[in-house]
This record gives C-alpha cells, sequence and structure tokens, in this order.
C-alpha cells in the first residue's frame, strides 16, 4: 500500500492542474475533445467510462486508448498593491483506457482505466499591507494552492437489447490538496481570556477600537501553510445508452458525489508580523495616553501589559498543528445526443448539470495538537476548527460538437463548450481562480491501419476575469481585486483496437 501510495503520489504532483469548468477538465481524450468534449450520447472510445459507461456496449471491439495532455494556464491578480501575472507553470495530464467484450456474457462489455480528471492551483508572488520592512517597504509573499484529482478502476455495461445499453462505473479517487498564503480569520477566532481583562477574550481586545482598549482589526492575519494533505475515496457513475437507429444515439449519466477527508496534514500558523504590528499599535496608544513616555518606557510598559495578559514575550508566536480537510466534490446529471447528418458529417452535443452549491459551500478546515503556548492562550485551545468560504454555484455545461470524414483515414473536428463561471464575486481569489467559462476546440484523428488510430486536439479558454466585492467573505485584501483566468490546452492519444 505505502507503494502504490507513492506512486498515486508522483503522479498527482505532476497533474496538479488547473480548472476547467470549475474543478474539472471538459473532457479526457484528444477524441472527443476535437469535438468539444460531446461524449454522453456519442459511443466511440473507452473513455466512455469517465462520461457514460452505458455506451461501452456499443464499441463492438477491444479497445485500448492513451491520452497525454499538456495544459498551460495564465493568470493574473490586480487589486490596490498589485498587477501581476502569476508563475508561469505546465501541467501534464496522462490517462489510460482498455474495454473488451466480457467472456462470461456475449451482453456484458468490461472497461477500466487510470484518468487525471481536474484540479487546480496558482502561484504569486504578492504584496500585502500587512508585510512590511522597517522602511515601509513591502515584502512580497507566497501565494500558492494545489488542488488535483485523480480516479481510476472498473467498468461494466450490460446490452439489454441491441439498441439499448445500461452501464456502471465503480473508481477510487485520489486527491492532493496544498495552501500557502497570508490568512485571514475574524478575531472571534480567538477565544482565550486575557488575564487582567476582566473576563475579555484577545479576539475581543484585537476587534475592539482603540477607544475602548483594542487595537480595531476587522480581520487576524498570519502566514499559513497547509501541505501533505491527501485522501483517498470513491465515486461511482451509472449510464443509459440508446442507438435510436443508424442516425441518431441518445445517452444520459449520473455522476454520485464524493465525500473527502485530506487526513495526517500539516499545517504552519506563524503571527509574527500581526503580532508585531499590534504591539506596535498598542505602544502608539500608550504614548498617546502618555505624552511624557519615551518610545523605550512605552515599549517595556507594554511588554509588562502582554506578559500580563499570560503572553510570554521571550517565545515566539509560531505553531505547527496537525490538520485535516474535509471537501466534498460535486454529483452531475448529464445527457447527450449525436445524429449522423449524412456519412461524412456527425453532429453531436451534451448538457450536464454540476450540483457546485451542495459540494464546494465550504471547506472544513481542522487544526489539532498546536505546539505554541502563546498561540494556544490567545486562541484558548490548541484546536480550532475553521469552516473555510467558497459558496460556489451551481452551472449547467453545454457542449457542442461536429466531426467531418475528409477521407477514409481523416476525420476533422470542431467544438465550442460553455458552463457559467461557478465561484461568485464573494468569493473569488488569486490562487483558486475557477472562473473560465468558454471553450473553443479542434481536432482531428489518422486512420493508419485497421488497428491503430491517432488523435489530436487543441482547445482555448479564453481569459476570464471576475471582480471581488467590496466585502470579500476571504479576506479585505481581495476587496475589488480582479483575478482572471485563461488556458490552452494540446491533447494527443492513440487508439489501438483488436
Amino acid at each position: 500500500m505505502k507503494k502504490l501510495t507513492t506512486l498515486f503520489t508522483i503522479l498527482t504532483l505532476s497533474t496538479a492542474v488547473f480548472a476547467q469548468s470549475g474543478t474539472r477538465l471538459v473532457d479526457f481524450n484528444a477524441k472527443s475533445l476535437g469535438r468539444g468534449g460531446t461524449s454522453i450520447g456519442v459511443f466511440d472510445s473507452p473513455n466512455l467510462q469517465l462520461t457514460n459507461p452505458a455506451g461501452l456496449s456499443f464499441l463492438g471491439r477491444t479497445m485500448i486508448d492513451g491520452n497525454f495532455s499538456l495544459m498551460a494556464p495564465t493568470v493574473k491578480f490586480i487589486n490596490g498593491l498589485n498587477n501581476k501575472e502569476g508563475e508561469a507553470n505546465y501541467f501534464p495530464l496522462p490517462s489510460l483506457s482498455a474495454s473488451w467484450p466480457c467472456l462470461l456474457s456475449d451482453k456484458v462489455t468490461m472497461g477500466a482505466g487510470f484518468f487525471t480528471t481536474g484540479g487546480m492551483g496558482a502561484d504569486f508572488k504578492l504584496k500585502h499591507a500587512l508585510y512590511r520592512n522597517p522602511d515601509g517597504s513591502y515584502i512580497e509573499q507566497d501565494y500558492h494552492s494545489m488542488l488535483a484529482t485523480m480516479q481510476g478502476g472498473i467498468s461494466a455495461a450490460y446490452r439489454i437489447n441491441e439498441s439499448m445499453s445500461a452501464g456502471v462505473t465503480l473508481h477510487m479517487v485520489y486527491s492532493m490538496l496544498e495552501f500557502k498564503m497570508p490568512y485571514s480569520l475574524d478575531p472571534s477566532v480567538m477565544k482565550g481570556v486575557a488575564n487582567g481583562t476582566g473576563g475579555m477574550t484577545f479576539g475581543q481586545m484585537f476587534a475592539a477600537p482603540p477607544a475602548n482598549g483594542g487595537f480595531g482589526y476587522e480581520e487576524v492575519t498570519a502566514s499559513a501553510d497547509m501541505k501533505e494533505l491527501s485522501s483517498f475515496g470513491f465515486n461511482g457513475k451509472i449510464g443509459f445508452a440508446w442507438v435510436v437507429n443508424d442516425k441518431l444515439s441518445v445517452g444520459a449519466s449520473y455522476t454520485m458525489p464524493t465525500s473527502l477527508t485530506y487526513a495526517d496534514g500539516k499545517a504552519s500558523m506563524d503571527m509574527t508580523q500581526p503580532f508585531n504590528d499590534a504591539f506596535g499599535k498598542a505602544v502608539m496608544g500608550y504614548m498617546a495616553q502618555n505624552p511624557g513616555a519615551s518610545q523605550t518606557q512605552a515599549q517595556g510598559a507594554v511588554y509588562q501589559q502582554f506578559t500580563g495578559m499570560g503572553i510570554d514575550m521571550t517565545k515566539d508566536v509560531i505553531a505547527s498543528y496537525d490538520l485535516d480537510v474535509d471537501l466534498k466534490f460535486p454529483q452531475s446529471v448529464g445527457f447527450g445526443a449525436a445524429y449522423q447528418v449524412m456519412p461524412e458529417l456527425k453532429l453531436s452535443s451534451d448538457v450536464e448539470w454540476v450540483n457546485w452549491s451542495a459540494a464546494f459551500d465550504n471547506m472544513t478546515l481542522k487544526l489539532k495538537n498546536g505546539n505554541n503556548a502563546n498561540i494556544n492562550t490567545m486562541m484558548g485551545s490548541n484546536a480550532m476548527t475553521i469552516e473555510f468560504p467558497m459558496k460556489w454555484e451551481d452551472v449547467v455545461l453545454v457542449k457542442l460538437g461536429a466531426e467531418y470524414k475528409v477521407t477514409e483515414a481523416f476525420t476533422a473536428r470542431a467544438g465550442y463548450a460553455y458552463g457559467a463561471n461557478p465561484v461568485p464575486e464573494t468569493t473569488i481569489f488569486p490562487v483558486f481562480p475557477a472562473v473560465v467559462d468558454q471553450h473553443i476546440m479542434l481536432g482531428g484523428s489518422y486512420q493508419f491501419t485497421r488497428e491503430f488510430v491517432l488523435h489530436a486536439a487543441w482547445e482555448m479558454a479564453p481569459e476570464k476575469s471576475v471582480t471581488a466585492v467590496s466585502n470579500s467573505l476571504i479576506a479585505n485584501e481581495y476587496n475589488n481585486s480582479t483575478s482572471t483566468l485563461g488556458t490552452q490546452l494540446f491533447h494527443v492519444a492513440a487508439t489501438y483496437m483488436f
């Protein structure tokens, strides 16, 4: 099991991909992507295991399909302090699948495969109002995220009669998650009671205006780094396929939601910068109330005040935690159809509803076993649970495709897909930029022999920008900020038929 986990880790690190429709790729194979990703009602590839397993019944031959895609995303972020592009990254996306007639029954077709199914991520170095050098210049901070998912397993299709089939896919899902950035929370999370303040919590003290003896913070920000998070889960899909006649085929599928717990991760929280900022505010407040005091005297007095509240000023405010994260991936329902207009021309379309609102509502972060006494004193515990707001919205993804048989060997394809951006203006931020909504595709296949076919496709999602509201649910630094994502993908696949 340890070797298997290591293999999955290596593959996942190489396939940390950007969102194409939420966190999912539009489709998973160069052949179908060339025609807009339509595949629910077109029964021509072992990759039907991920879109409509019932269609495997109509492949007719044993097939092995290998696909390789390369994604080149572009990310940008603008706010009052930044106008920057993210780091240039390239992400390889492999998959491998096969299908074959079952030896035990001529009504059953089997399938098995491994697929990269999606994710998101970005890397920036950005200025933050809190992080400055003594001369006032900004210290750029790392903003990093990585969510990668892959799945694999078996499928089976049962041919009800000559024209109808039902199918099921059972897959194991593996996912990895990372975050690194300044992380802002409401001061109310600091539930520890400050000694000598009549029962006032540290959160109340940090939030109270200076006139009432507080610091006036709307949020408390720390440098956060969450890593080594991984999870195994299970996903299932059922499908129905109907070849109405020699021109029309239709299909339907349902994908169940997948609940994942990313366990045994590590998190660090560095509150040095906000703590120093609060200390400086306290010194200024003391000097304002005691005009004759020198800065050294004020610092000494504040030092004693913090000590009296239970903070050991000889020690730092940097903590390590054990971390678990709960996240759910959405259920979806899809319908597809294909129509052979003429012997050379086939048109196809898919419509899919994706239930993001029931999945990406909140991400639950569970920190425990914090090892810093000062932070534990302020938080009131060595553990905390944080609900990270996402508030994604349901989307309907529409795909349109066409393929034209130019010669007996060469088929040309084109397609378009549209799915509304699921990320609302209240929770958009630069390292989760899953906002693209349009996809343009071109592709083609060349059949070298009766057994071997090579496919290629190009996919582009034009840049899409979303501007956050003036009261972001994530952090004040994102108020009125603009996040942008665009992608290009290059797909190559090979099919061998027995």
